[in-house]
Formats: structure tokens, C-alpha cells, sequence
């Protein structure tokens, strides 16, 4: 538990010297102003009541009133830069054939450059939504992502190709993510609790996409069902965006033959391939109006 240190005691002959000391002393700060009292463990439910807030009012502000939650892996990036990396990895390949560790992060490389038109279509959907849904000064179905790079910045970036406002909610991690470049500047929040992230990825959403992804993405993907398979929150529509991968991925079947889950349960997901899949997927579980 963090503690103040405590000063050592001043001089009492001098109540010049000791009025300096009051008015230096950390407990003499407004509460309001005080970074070290808000950081100590007794202070975590404020903490937490405030990474609620802050985000809420600024939404709030500007009148986003439902967004579209868009997940994503970190490393399928635009194609261009994908065949980059490849490239550079089997020039050092090419110099030393007997790497196991480069024959591996090749392999890798090139799974990534197959994936990379998961990008295009992440930003495609992003863009689709975002003229579709952010029209007359509504703000509908705001694309939210995590505010990273890979399929988060090509979420944010479709957005931002049409003057449209998107939201990236950041977490603070050992190493740090820096936002991508697409997210409207006054709607990007940094997080320290995954909790309170979560909350807020899922207050307004009326849809998740989800793409190839890694653990955060299964993270995101699995909460979110067990909410809804729970009925902790209202069925949203969950489209799966890559049917290769995710019926590589996870065996759902499977879950259904254990006897883990009911069949109906593996309704809740849908699977689409384009951009123009995706959104018919969501506009058809609305009845064809997202504004509706």
C-alpha cells in the first residue's frame, strides 16, 4: 500500500519557516489537484469511477449515440507494408539458408501478406458505415476500435478517408501502444483498467466485427459472447470477418458436440469475407435500417 512520506519535523522557533512548510505540504493541495494522493490503492474506486467518466462525457459531447465495435490483430497490415517486412526477411535468408529462427519468421511473414487483405476490407467497411450511419449530424454507429495499429488503424482510417468521426479507446501496456494517426483527436482515451475498456466497448455498441486477431481479439470476441449467451447485455449482432481463419481458429462445432454449448449458441455469430458482407449482415439483424 503507497504511502506519503512524511516530513521531518521543522523547526518550531520559527512559524516563518513552519508556514513555509504548510504551504508546501501536499495535504495543504485541493484534493482535485493532488496526482499523488489520486495514485494511492485507497483511491482505486475513484480511479475506476473516473476512467468511467471521462470517456462517457466526452462521447457524450460529441454526440455519439451508437458505435460499431471493430477488433482486430495488431500485425495484418496494409499489403504494401506486409510484402515489405517478407522482402527484407528473405534477403537475411537468402544470406544465412541455416537460420531456423529466419526460415520461422518467414514463414510467418507470409501468412501475414496473405491475411493483409483483411486491412483493405476493415477500412472498406469503416468507410461504408461511416457514410451510411454519420449523416444529417447524426453520429450513429461510430466506428470504435482499440485504438492501435493494424486492423484497428485500418478501422480508424476508413473513417477518417471520408471526414468521419471514429473513437479509439488505448490501454496503457508494458509496452506502450502509441495510437494510430486515424482516430478523431478528441475521441481517443487511454486506459489503465481493461475492465472499464471493455465497459465502454460495448455501452453503445449495436454490432462487433472481429477479424483475424490474436489473444485480445479472442479476449474481446469470447467476453462479448458470454454476455450476451448470459443475457447480461442485449444481443448485438457478432460478425466474424474471415471464414477460413476463424473456422480455423476455433472448432465451434466442437463445443456443440462436448456438450459446452447449446447449438443455438453458435447462432450468435455470422461470418463474412467483404466489406459488403459485413454490413449485410448487421443491417439485415436491424431490418435493413442501421438508423432505424
Amino acid at each position: 500500500m503507497s504511502r506519503r512520506e512524511i516530513p521531518d519535523p521543522i523547526n518550531t522557533d520559527s512559524p516563518e519557516k513552519n508556514l513555509e512548510a504548510i504551504l508546501q505540504s501536499a495535504n495543504y493541495r485541493l484534493a482535485e489537484e493532488d496526482t499523488a494522493l489520486l495514485k494511492r490503492d485507497e483511491l482505486r474506486p475513484i480511479r475506476l469511477e473516473l476512467e468511467l467518466l471521462k470517456p462517457e462525457l466526452a462521447l457524450r459531447e460529441h454526440g455519439i449515440e451508437s458505435t460499431i465495435v471493430l477488433f482486430g490483430g495488431t500485425r495484418i497490415v496494409e499489403a504494401s507494408l506486409a510484402e515489405h517486412r517478407l522482402a527484407q526477411l528473405r534477403r537475411k535468408l537468402a544470406k544465412d539458408p541455416g537460420s531456423d529462427d529466419l526460415r520461422r519468421r518467414t514463414a510467418i511473414a507470409e501468412r501475414i501478406v496473405a491475411k493483409a487483405p483483411y486491412y483493405e476490407v476493415a477500412r472498406e467497411f469503416a468507410r461504408l458505415v461511416s457514410s451510411t450511419c454519420q449523416v444529417d449530424g447524426r453520429r450513429e454507429c461510430v466506428v470504435v476500435t482499440g485504438g492501435g495499429p493494424g486492423i484497428m488503424e485500418a478501422g480508424n482510417r476508413g473513417a477518417f478517408d471520408i471526414g468521419a468521426k471514429s473513437v479509439g479507446l488505448n490501454i496503457t501496456l508494458p509496452r506502450e501502444q502509441v495510437p494510430n494517426s486515424y482516430i478523431t483527436p478528441d475521441l481517443c482515451f487511454q486506459f489503465h483498467y481493461f475492465a472499464l475498456r471493455k465497459l465502454h466497448f460495448l455501452m453503445r455498441a449495436r454490432a462487433m466485427v472481429a477479424f483475424p486477431g490474436g489473444f485480445g481479439t479472442m479476449d474481446e470476441l469470447f467476453e462479448t459472447l458470454t454476455l450476451i449467451q448470459t443475457g447480461k447485455v442485449q444481443r448485438i449482432p457478432i460478425v466474424l470477418c474471415g471464414s477460413d481463419f476463424w473456422h480455423g481458429a476455433v472448432n465451434w462445432d466442437f463445443f456443440v458436440a462436448e456438450g459446452t454449448i447449446d447449438p443455438k449458441d453458435v447462432e450468435l455469430i455470422e461470418f463474412a469475407d467483404t466489406a459488403g458482407e459485413i454490413l449485410e449482415v448487421i443491417e439485415s439483424f436491424y431490418g435493413g435500417d442501421l438508423l432505424g
